[in-house]
């Protein structure tokens, strides 16, 4: 069987543990040929390293990282883990991805009646942890582009560190435009430190962290399919 490691970044937040586990036990559940696993990058431990190593010992292995964007994670921490191992693969992060859009359309309307971002004067800011990685933000970039393809309101992006600008500059930003009612849409997967980030910044409305949508876990499904095909691929 293989093995799914289903790697998050780990946190202190009791909360942001219990719906990275909820987002494992639902992956177990929508793919019953694999053999779900924890891993972390930072906080929390098993460290990715030592459970692609005990489990490539095993068999095959997929590293499906519970991350929105690629970045420091993915292209270092996680690219180290399954480098010296031949039956070792990383998925890429969940998002951007259309799916995801519908998620975060989702926790918008459940914070909102229903009509977030559809009010005259709305103005939504997409709400991402942030990153230094020019490639975790031209993700996050791309990733405003789906969304704002399906609101009739201004789409912008606020970081939570790494970033610029802030998300208390991005809320500010967003009234001095004009907006009557500003909206975080709450582009992190749970509970925890950048979540609170999100709700500190001031803003109107605040989204709930995207969690154990049935979308993310389509997605997380989808990246285990997709990169244990390329795995299963011929070397030639």
């Amino acid at each position: 069987m293989t093995a799914l490691i289903a790697c998050s970044h780990g946190t202190r937040s009791a909360a942001g543990r219990a719906v990275i586990a909820r987002i494992r036990e639902q992956l177990a559940r929508t793919v019953p040929d694999a053999e779900v696993r924890e891993a972390y990058v930072d906080v929390e431990q098993p460290e990715v390293a030592g459970v692609v190593t005990r489990a490539a010992a095993e068999g095959p292995v997929v590293v499906v990282p519970l991350l929105l964007s690629t970045g420091f994670h993915t292209s270092v921490d996680i690219a180290a883990a399954v480098e010296p191992h031949p039956r070792a693969v990383a998925a890429p992060a969940l998002g951007p991805h259309p799916a995801l859009v519908r998620a975060l359309r989702d926790r918008l309307a459940a914070v909102s009646e229903g009509d977030a971002g559809h009010r005259p004067g709305d103005h939504v800011v997409l709400a991402a942890a942030g990153t230094s990685h020019l490639a975790a933000a031209r993700a996050v970039e791309h990733m405003r582009d789906l969304v704002a393809a399906h609101l009739p309101c201004p789409v912008s992006i606020g970081y939570g560190a790494g970033c610029a600008p802030s998300l208390p500059e991005a809320v500010d930003a967003a009234r001095a435009a004009g907006a009557r009612r500003v909206i975080a849409a709450s582009y992190v997967l749970a509970p925890g430190h950048f979540a609170n980030l999100v709700g500190g910044a001031g803003a109107d409305l605040v989204s709930a962290p995207l969690g154990a949508h049935p979308e993310v876990i389509g997605v997380a499904a989808a990246r285990f399919r997709e990169a244990l095909a390329v795995l299963a691929q011929p070397v030639s």
